[in-house]
């Protein structure tokens, strides 16, 4: 087998040999001793996947935070920051380092992340005072970094979308967007008069003077949904501030709390929510029926992994009712990059078969969803577009 330009360089034996003694620790015994920089790699590997070891995170003797903090330092500075941030949630749920994020100096020096806004979110109830100011630094500063990410997609996708379905069919001469006129028109081509008759006119959108479309954003704000509710947040506070569009942002375990006069600051919004507790959604939909005004104008988003609580017979009620109304009802079981997530089957096929379109999505993709909802598309076929498997495609391959 030769190289090309498609596949990466082979590794050689002793590469190969490398990696394999980094994987397995000590216990890989044919494998050469490891030299510079592999040495400390390995140590950091140890401390996190052999805690009790001499140099592990649990291991040794006398005070943990200190060693915590150095295992801190050189996790960053040996390995690649989506490497550290794998390696940093592993020592949250296995070693149950939480108590770590407690100190300033020690919460500076973790590599911020959608998964560590979520635990400090969840932990701000007994994060002390003293680190209350530096969690928030944190916090804000993922926020910064998904919005470069996220704003513009999203705004351009909105706003695009909103501008096509506004278009102007019976514009004004001064609104006449002429070249997609002429090219509309092209079959009207008159030979003899070397000149096409425009038949129909398109103009450009006329700005709306109230607002084109309402957008309501129901988030379960269990513990499973915590990556999907950091999420939601940026991407409600983008919508939030493009004046077509009225965006409201509702969170709910067994309570509900409306969160749409924070949208313009989503770290306010992220210190709003209280991650973990039981789940109600009936009685969010409930009260997220209570906001709509225009039916027909209205996309409502519940991103939730629909394990109720509340009372289903209800829930499904008020969905069907919503549907028939003319909202757009578009169920998210996981708005994340995690994959594939755990959510009540069933409870998601009758969602679907009511008209609710049931799947998970990506935060790259939601922009072309809310897109293609505010176009008023089949969203089933746009999800078949973007290769993602709905509740309702899962429904038929399994029966």
């Amino acid at each position: 087998m030769t190289e090309t330009a498609d596949r990466p360089p082979l590794l050689d034996d002793a590469a190969r040999l490398r990696r394999w003694r980094l994987v397995l620790g000590e216990a890989a015994e044919a494998c050469p001793p490891l030299v510079g920089e592999d040495v400390a790699m390995d140590a950091a590997l140890t401390a996190l996947y052999d805690p009790d070891s001499q140099g592990g995170l649990r291991g040794g003797s006398g005070a943990s935070s200190p060693r915590v903090a150095r295992w801190l330092g050189d996790i960053r500075q040996y390995f690649p920051g989506p490497v550290v941030q794998v390696m940093q949630k592993d020592a949250f749920e296995r070693l149950n380092l939480h108590s770590m994020l407690f100190q300033p100096e020690m919460l500076e020096a973790v590599e911020p992340d959608v998964h560590l806004v979520a635990t400090l979110v969840g932990l701000r109830g007994i994060i002390p005072e003293k680190t209350r100011s530096t969690a928030r630094q944190v916090v804000a500063r993922v926020v910064e970094a998904l919005l470069r990410r996220l704003e513009d997609p999203m705004r351009s996708a909105v706003t695009g979308a909103l501008d096509r379905a506004q278009r102007n069919r019976r514009p004004r001469h001064a609104e006449i967007d002429w070249q997609r006129t002429i090219r509309a028109n092209l079959r009207h081509w008159q030979a003899d008069y070397r000149s096409v008759i425009p038949e129909t006119l398109i103009g450009y959108g006329r700005k709306a003077r109230r607002t084109q479309r309402e957008i309501i954003l129901c988030i379960d704000q269990s513990g499973s949904m915590a990556a999907s509710v950091v999420y939601s947040s940026i991407f409600g506070a983008v919508m939030a501030s493009l004046p077509a569009v009225k965006t409201h942002m509702v969170v709910f375990d067994t309570a509900v709390v409306d969160l749409t006069e924070q949208l313009s600051d989503p770290v306010e919004v992220l210190f709003g929510v209280q991650l973990g507790g039981g789940t109600d959604i009936n009685r969010a939909v409930g009260y997220c029926q209570g906001l709509v005004r225009e039916p027909r104008n209205t996309v409502m988003v519940l991103i939730s992994d629909l394990y109720e609580g509340g009372v289903e017979k209800h829930l499904l009620q008020r969905a069907s009712e919503l549907i028939e109304s003319g909202v757009q009802l578009i169920v998210l079981l996981a708005l994340s990059d995690e994959g594939a997530p755990f959510y009540d089957r069933q409870l998601a096929a009758k969602l679907a078969a009511l008209g609710a379109p049931s799947f998970a999505c990506s935060p790259d993709q939601f922009p072309g969803l809310m897109a293609a909802a505010i176009r008023r598309e089949d969203v089933n076929l746009w999800a078949a577009r973007e290769g993602i498997v709905t509740a309702r495609a899962e429904a038929g391959r399994d029966s």
